[in-house]
């Protein structure tokens, strides 16, 4: 007894232009594919329900290979800003926010990001104190590898002129030494520790808010790393198991923190939609605040070349922990001197028989990496958003030598890595659309130029496989899952149009007619 889906184009991506105009499934299980005609007659006196796509495009379930679910609730839940494009905007939507929070309490703001800005300036303290005095803010960059505060914020944290760098973090300071305001990376720990505690509530409402966005947005499973961020690692996962539960089904993959990892793995349960995968470790931050870490000075600060969260022998031990639990690593690499740290890791420390590490971002990979990279079990965790975000302040951060090298998703392609895809949200906005439109035309929406590198310029087929099958390959899950044939799940994602037969810039207004998994329809237009 199943379910026909009829009614539309099925478009299972096993091959670039293979169409079909029928799925049948049973018990969350694809069983036959095909003519609609045939499909019904092979299957007569099974169906028991048939759903009407009603000219909508089917393809296999879409997946977000690396997000912050809880992050991307909270920025639907906070103030956002990341769309701001002038300090005196800024200003005025945080005074007016300002405005209606008790005196004395926390101004909290997402998603600044200076490179909008006029002379690209921060809005550091000697900004922020002409918002308020007397409420302390905080403010985090778009990258999340950085924030910042007022001098109230400051006082609050005890950060002052004689307060030291932490290891992995970076305290900005004017030529006298006082602090700026401006925290990076472990140094936003400072801040962090004086902020409200956040109960279970909103860390649940967060979720939840979350899940409903995702379904929306098309998506039916997704990677995701939040154990570590919201008082107890183990709290935080009985909330994914409460809110992934009954009809509420989501492919969830969780990125577990190694500081969260004993706990977490100690105390999991099954749970047919929630699993633990990857120890997930950090070895630099983000181009943006130069704290990715690079093996040469960055080209418009030739001062640094960024900052190293642990030192190769502690990357080497903490990949040496996640093989006793049994587990690859997911690590976090955005400069090459970091992809380095994490390739040298896993080629001492080799993945479990059967499984495959992940490396997250990956914006600059020399081709002495992609060699190593080639002979290791490993899939590249990649975000094409970032093309249209990084570009073209980028060019001047990296300087042109580098270029080549730099976020070149097709090189990677081309040379046989395994590449998946997602949006890194809430650092990028969760739109799936977005996220292929950037792969397959290298430049902003409303761009109209041949794109960024445009050497480097994906298929729409590559580009959706990053989503599907690609992501299933991150998860050892591609025998099962990422492809529209039968003994594969039955998750799909139901677009209102044909991507393959309409123009890049018109997928901005496509929209997910159903969301399914398991043969759930989770979401659905009215």
């Amino acid at each position: 007894m199943g379910t026909l889906w009829y009614g539309g184009t099925i478009r299972p991506l096993t091959a670039e232009k293979e169409e079909h105009q029928a799925v049948y499934t049973a018990h969350g299980e694809i069983i036959d594919v095909g003519e609609e005609a045939e499909v019904r007659s092979r299957h007569k006196g099974e169906i028991t329900r048939e759903m009407d796509l009603q000219g909508g495009t089917m393809y296999p379930g879409f997946t977000d290979s690396h997000l912050h679910m809880i992050g991307h609730g909270e920025k639907l839940l906070k103030l956002d800003v990341s769309d701001v494009s002038s300090l005196s905007r800024l200003k005025e939507i945080l005074k007016r926010k300002a405005s209606e929070v008790p005196e004395g309490e926390w101004v909290l703001a997402e998603g600044f990001n200076e490179n909008l800005y006029e002379n690209q300036e921060v809005p550091d303290k000697f900004f922020l104190d002409t918002v308020t005095a007397d409420h302390p803010v905080m403010l985090t960059r778009v990258c999340r590898h950085a924030m910042v505060t007022n001098s109230k914020g400051l006082d609050r944290a005890g950060i002052n002129k004689q307060t030291q760098d932490p290891e992995g973090g970076w305290i900005v300071r004017t030529p006298e030494g006082e602090p700026t305001g401006y925290l990076h990376d472990q140094a936003q720990e400072l801040l962090k520790e004086v902020l409200p505690p956040i109960d279970r509530g909103y860390v649940k409402e967060a979720l939840q808010t979350s899940l409903e966005d995702l379904y929306r947005n098309g998506f039916t499973g997704g990677h995701t790393e939040d154990l570590y961020y919201y008082n107890d690692p183990l709290e935080t996962l009985n909330i994914f198991y409460e809110v992934i539960s009954g009809d509420r089904k989501f492919r969830t993959n969780l990125l577990v923190h190694h500081e969260a990892a004993e706990t977490v793995l100690n105390n999991k349960k099954e749970h047919p939609f929630v699993t633990p995968g990857s120890i997930k470790i950090f070895t630099d931050g983000a181009l943006g605040g130069r704290t990715a870490l690079l093996s040469e000075p960055y080209s418009d600060d030739p001062s640094t070349t960024g900052v190293a969260i642990h030192s190769q022998e502690e990357v080497n031990e903490l990949t040496k922990q996640a093989r006793v639990y049994g587990l690859p690593i997911a690590v976090h690499t955005i400069g090459d001197a970091a992809l380095d740290c994490a390739i040298t890791a896993i080629e001492m420390h080799p993945a479990p028989p059967g499984k495959r590490d992940r490396l997250i971002h990956l914006q600059i990979t020399r081709r002495d990496l992609r060699e190593r990279l080639r002979k290791l079990p490993v899939v590249l965790d990649i975000q094409p958003r970032f093309v249209a975000s990084d570009f073209p302040w980028v060019i001047e951060r990296l300087g042109k030598k580098r270029l080549p090298d730099s976020f070149a998703w097709k090189t990677l392609l081309d040379e046989g890595l395994m590449c998946a895809g997602g949006s890194d949200a809430p650092i990028e906005p969760i739109n799936p659309l977005l996220g292929l439109h950037a792969a397959v035309t290298r430049r902003k929406p409303g761009e109209s130029h041949e794109g960024y590198m445009p050497e480097q310029k994906m298929t729409l087929y590559e580009a959706l496989q990053l989503f599907t099958y690609g992501a299933a390959q991150a998860v050892g899950e591609e025998h099962i899952s990422g492809l529209i044939k039968p003994g594969y799940r039955a998750d799909f994602t139901v677009l209102n149009m044909d991507l393959f037969k309409t123009k890049p810039d018109e997928w901005l207004n496509a929209k997910p007619l159903m969301t399914i998994v398991d043969e759930t329809v989770v979401y659905q237009t009215e």
